[in-house]
């Protein structure tokens, strides 16, 4: 590795930016690279590559209108800044790198050799270009290349400002660089158009260390009131070192979808220090893929419905299927008490299946008890 190389790492694991890598066709050397590097764990979330033609189509989930692509860089660049949102902490910067490429094999490549990386960040797409001089260098030079385009691609994105030495062939090479940033409606859009998974909206200043379990109040927050915030509270008190997260879900089982002016609106209610994210998921079961190892705050009337197995298609043992595919994706739930149907009621009057009842512990009312509501709040508005 060129000490040039190593010091640009070695500035990219100092900086907050965690990352999915995702490499198909060349630049292998990079990933050896920054793992070679101390502290790689500060950077590298997950590194897969798909190289056969399956792979890639699981990755995509669809089969590509070419390998070798700009579109197929920005799609791989989607799939890993995805993967980077659900392996990450809300408040921590996320990307996720794509690469494509056709290098020097056996037997030669009739076409161009070229490839392609892309990194997808919260507010923007990073793009790069190059196709290399047919016969200049073997695969490992052009290997080698790849690999310090995608360190390059990795430091534009941590902001480090010292240079990557590319090598390129003066006068036939030449990296083509383009970046697309995207506002926060259009991102909000393309939560609701299901390209991205979620948004992470961080109100504190410190990121979250590893092994941090979020405890998660999921609701509409139409309007956000001092219930939502003293139930929160009372969670975390039952979770030591828990992060505090407030989730909205563009889409809710029980309503109608939130549209893009709606979801802005209730955004502005995040802006003093709280963290939100925005999701596209309805069902905690889904929920656990995007939050594992999570804690989710919800009342006793959410209990009864998940426990409920008309929700299930009336099977009892569907129902038991998919909590406990909850628990094994670490997560459980605190349980709040509140009025159903015209009376309180709490988590010991609801009968849970033994091969659940360790994923629901109650929140004494000594620590919370509220019969305040956002329907309340409008109607009396």
């Amino acid at each position: 590795m060129d000490t040039a190389v190593r010091a640009v790492i070695e500035a990219i694991h100092s900086s907050p930016t965690h990352a999915v890598l995702c490499l198909s066709g060349g630049a292998a050397q990079a990933l050896g690279w920054l793992l070679s590097v101390p502290r790689a764990s500060s950077t590298v979330l997950e590194a897969t590559i798909p190289y056969s033609r399956a792979s890639m189509v699981q990755l995509l989930g669809k089969v590509p209108t070419q390998t070798v692509c700009r579109e197929t860089a920005d799609e791989i660049a989607m799939a890993a800044y995805n993967r980077a949102l659900k392996l990450s902490m809300p408040g921590v910067q996320v990307a996720g790198v794509g690469f494509t490429g056709a290098l020097a094999s056996v037997p030669p490549k009739r076409g161009d050799h070229r490839c392609f990386v892309s990194a997808r960040t919260p507010s923007g797409l990073w793009q790069y270009d190059l196709t290399l001089s047919k016969g200049y260098r073997d695969r490992y030079g052009e290997d080698y290349l790849t690999s310090c385009v995608v360190v390059k691609t990795l430091a534009d994105v941590c902001g480090i400002l010292d240079d990557v030495p590319l090598g390129l062939k003066e006068g036939t090479e030449e990296l083509r660089v383009a970046k697309v940033v995207y506002s926060e409606e259009e991102q909000l859009q393309q939560l609701l158009s299901g390209q991205i998974c979620m948004i992470n909206l961080s109100g504190g200043s410190n990121t979250p260390s590893w092994g941090t379990r979020r405890v998660v109040l999921s609701g509409s927050f139409n309007p956000l009131h001092d219930g939502h915030v003293k139930l929160l509270d009372s969670a975390c008190s039952l979770r030591e070192d828990g992060l505090p997260c407030y989730e909205i879900s563009a889409i809710n089982a029980d309503k109608p979808p939130l549209g893009l002016s709606d979801i802005k609106e209730r955004l502005k209610q995040f802006r003093n220090g709280k963290t939100l994210v925005v999701t596209n998921q309805p069902y905690f079961y889904k929920k656990a893929e995007l939050f594992p190892d999570s804690t989710f705050v919800v009342g006793v009337d959410t209990v009864i419905r998940l426990l409920d197995p008309k929700y299930y298609g009336d099977s009892k043992v569907r129902m038991l299927e998919v909590l406990l595919g909850i628990k094994q994706l670490g997560c459980d739930f605190l349980v709040a008490g509140r009025k159903v149907d015209g009376s309180f009621k709490i988590l010991s009057d609801v009968h849970i299946p033994t091969e659940v009842q360790s994923m629901f512990q109650e929140i004494p009312e000594s620590l919370f008890q509220s019969d305040l509501s956002s329907t309340q709040l409008r109607q009396a508005r």
